[in-house]
């Protein structure tokens, strides 16, 4: 057989594995994320041990697709200090009971409070008047502020600072005298998470929820600052053909959890990034890559890139081997293609993902990005290790809600961003 026919034969058993590999990969990734979104896995999060029932998951995928371990169980572990809401939260409006997720979000830094309160209104008008909001201040203690809700675009950039600014005092400032606050909002709930309690509880409230004018608030809330929590990073390799060098494949799989009764599935957050991480795993398990790979699951993303901060302050090999990373987050859609951040800091890189798109005509667009903190990656773009922070845009709103959920999710691009990655991987 000659050199010529060999590498014919290569390339087309290449062709159709990659073939076979993309028609199996979707039911698993939505395997994963199902599993991952599913009430048993109490949103990922840190009341009832959400975290760690998600982190054996992945670890026990690890094993069964053959990953090594840097570490004696594929856990890297380390504390967090995280508020949570364990207990059942109660709120009533004019003697309304709400639903908490749907028609109201607890500040995820808000203490303990328990009572009923009479209110103090603010309006648009009296927060831009240094003078009315004096007064409305000094009226308040030991009531609840209720601020109006408002439209962004009928403001300017002065203005809505303006706004937001007295809002942040409200909600955090201990010399707010109210005893807490309601936001009232128009706009999409959308909730994060917090390390600290400060010292007034606050409420963001969807305004078509309630009936105006707000006169009396009934609240009962338990949140539990966990000062020491332990948590972990999930992580193991595979050995490739070049023992020198290093592609690491990462997302994070934590999220919210529970706000009392309200759970936060996080499908396309980030459990479809983790689905991604996943089939990469699986996928180069079944063949020898290029190059050593370590997949990396992360904790602690969502209240502060914890689990990367730390991982990259304590990392389990050395960084400096890295050829490149890709961390992978909001994988699920993709109707307008993906977001490359860092592309123009790495652009021989970007340019070769987006002529292998294109020669292929997988996605709608590759579209390039600079740099942006605002990922796990971060830690690592900070100590040079080079890398893309990839996301898909288009499609659902879902995102950090309590509608985020695998049975909404599209999986839109799955198997074409996935084919395109493989192929991006199998290139560098």
């Amino acid at each position: 057989m000659t050199k010529t026919l060999r590498f014919s034969l290569v390339l087309l058993f290449s062709f159709f594995f990659l073939i076979e590999v993309k028609a199996q990969v979707l039911p698993y990734a939505k395997e994963v994320v199902q599993k991952l979104s599913s009430e048993d896995f109490i949103g990922r999060g840190y009341v009832e041990k959400g975290d760690k029932i998600a982190a054996e998951f992945i670890r026990d995928e690890y094993k069964r697709l053959g990953l090594l371990s840097y570490t004696k169980d594929y856990f890297q572990k380390f504390d967090i200090s995280v508020n949570t809401f364990p207990k059942e939260i109660k709120l009533e409006i004019n003697g309304q009971k709400l639903n908490a997720g749907y028609d109201y979000l607890v500040s995820p830094e808000s203490p303990s409070v328990k009572g009923t309160f009479d209110v103090v209104p603010l309006s648009i008008e009296e927060i831009m008047s240094d003078q009315l909001l004096g007064a409305k201040l000094r009226s308040s203690a030991g009531k609840f502020i209720v601020t109006d809700s408002y439209n962004k675009e009928d403001f300017d950039k002065e203005q809505l600072e303006r706004i937001q600014g007295v809002i942040g005092f409200l909600k955090y400032h201990p010399n707010n005298p109210a005893a807490g606050t309601i936001e009232l909002t128009s706009e999409k709930l959308t909730w994060h998470g917090a390390q600290q309690q400060y010292p007034k509880p606050s409420f963001t409230v969807f305004a078509d929820s309630v009936d105006i004018p707000i006169t009396k608030i009934k609240v009962d809330l338990k949140p539990k600052l966990e000062k020491k929590y332990e948590t972990q990073n999930v992580v193991g390799y595979i050995e490739g053909e070049n023992q020198d060098s290093l592609i690491v494949i990462m997302a994070h799989y934590d999220h919210f959890g529970k706000m009392g009764g309200a759970l936060f599935p996080g499908a396309n957050d980030n459990a479809s990034g983790t689905a991604m991480l996943m089939s990469l795993a699986r996928h180069f398990s079944e063949i020898k890559p290029p190059f050593n790979m370590a997949f990396i699951a992360f904790g602690g993303e969502e209240i502060g890139l914890l689990g990367s901060k730390y991982f990259v302050e304590n990392p389990l090999f050395d960084l400096s081997r890295v050829k490149f990373l890709l961390n992978f987050d909001l994988a699920g859609t993709g109707d307008e293609g993906i977001q490359v951040v860092n592309g123009s800091v790495y652009r021989d890189q970007f340019d070769q993902l987006s002529k292998i798109n294109e020669e292929q005509e997988l996605l709608p667009q590759v579209k390039i990005r600079g740099a942006a903190c605002n990922s796990d990656h971060c830690a690592f773009d900070e100590v040079g290790v080079p890398g893309f922070y990839i996301y898909t845009l288009g499609g659902i709103r879902a995102y950090h809600d309590v509608y985020d959920r695998y049975e909404t999710l599209p999986f839109t691009e799955f198997k074409d961003y996935f084919t395109l990655m493989v192929e991006f991987i199998s290139n560098l």
